[in-house]
């Protein structure tokens, strides 16, 4: 485990706190868009910049780049980049829910269950929490990762594919699953429960957290309030990114009320929960490398 570095000089003065966020990312686009954090920032001498992505994965890539340095993400991106070199660090986890992802099909398809995806076409993101879905799924179901033909796509693009019938299933994660729920009447053949933890994971590059240790703990007090509020303001949230996201309230509000909140200091036990998703990935050959999720967990959160 990485242990908190001393900074000679603690001033915030002049500090760039740049931080990556995706739409969907309740916390971090709610943060972004109430200001609190650019205040209390802004106070200590330090200043804020956002830089939206996608998805998880061209996030850490731009912290590898060192473009940013603090976002959140699902469980399987920083597994990636910690593979591919990726100097980051385990900030924090936010228990998230693993109603919240599911694999799902037409609800005319003639597709009643998982084992009936062999030889099918599964759109999803590479790198993403539901890539692991996706391989627990099969499993269970079991077959192999080969069975099926991975349609790697970003949520809107995979979106635009399972509607226009050019994939036979589509694995998703909330707001966008319980958008094209409603939408379409898609069918779910399975969530998460009992196959993936569906944990999200606040992440900082090492640079970032050993130059600025007392930005990063203001920031993270940032974060929990907001996480706080939205664990009890589930419409008001989804009145928030209704026009952000362009998913009616309705649909974020399903979203929001079975998902799970918290800023959380990684366990020995989520610790190991994430340990198994890398040594999946790597024993079907998705990571070139085995990896050690402890190695690179920041001890300041404690």
């Amino acid at each position: 485990m990485v242990t908190p570095t001393t900074n000679s000089s603690p001033t915030t003065q002049g500090v760039a706190v740049r931080i990556g966020y995706q739409k969907a990312a309740t916390i971090l686009n709610t943060m972004r868009t109430k200001g609190d954090v650019e205040k209390a920032l802004t106070a200590a001498g330090a200043k804020v910049t956002w830089t939206e992505f996608p998805a998880g994965p061209p996030m850490l890539e731009a912290m590898n780049a060192g473009s940013i340095d603090f976002g959140y993400t699902g469980e399987a991106p920083p597994i990636f980049a910690q593979a591919g070199g990726v100097p980051l660090l385990y900030i924090a986890y936010d228990p998230w829910s693993p109603k919240a992802e599911a694999i799902i099909v037409p609800k005319d398809s003639p597709i009643k269950t998982v084992a009936e995806l062999k030889g099918k076409r599964v759109a999803f993101a590479k790198g993403s929490n539901t890539n692991y879905l996706v391989v627990k799924a099969l499993e269970a179901a079991g077959l192999n990762y080969t069975d099926i033909k991975p349609a790697y796509l970003t949520p809107a693009d995979a979106r635009a594919a399972f509607e226009g019938g050019n994939v036979d299933a589509w694995a998703i994660w909330d707001p966008f699953l319980a958008a094209v729920e409603q939408a379409t009447g898609a069918r779910i053949l399975t969530d998460a429960t009992n196959l993936a933890p569906n944990r999200g994971y606040y992440l900082a590059s090492q640079a970032f957290v050993n130059s600025h240790p007392e930005v990063l703990k203001t920031l993270l007090d940032e974060v929990t309030k907001v996480d706080k509020w939205a664990a009890n303001n589930p419409q008001e949230v989804a009145k928030f990114l209704e026009p952000e996201l362009g998913i009616p309230a309705a649909a974020l509000e399903v979203a929001e009320k079975r998902r799970q909140y918290g800023v959380l200091p990684l366990t020995d036990e989520i610790i190991s929960k994430q340990q198994d998703i890398a040594d999946t990935f790597y024993k079907i050959k998705l990571i070139p490398k085995q990896i050690q999720v402890k190695d690179i967990v920041w001890q300041g959160n404690k």
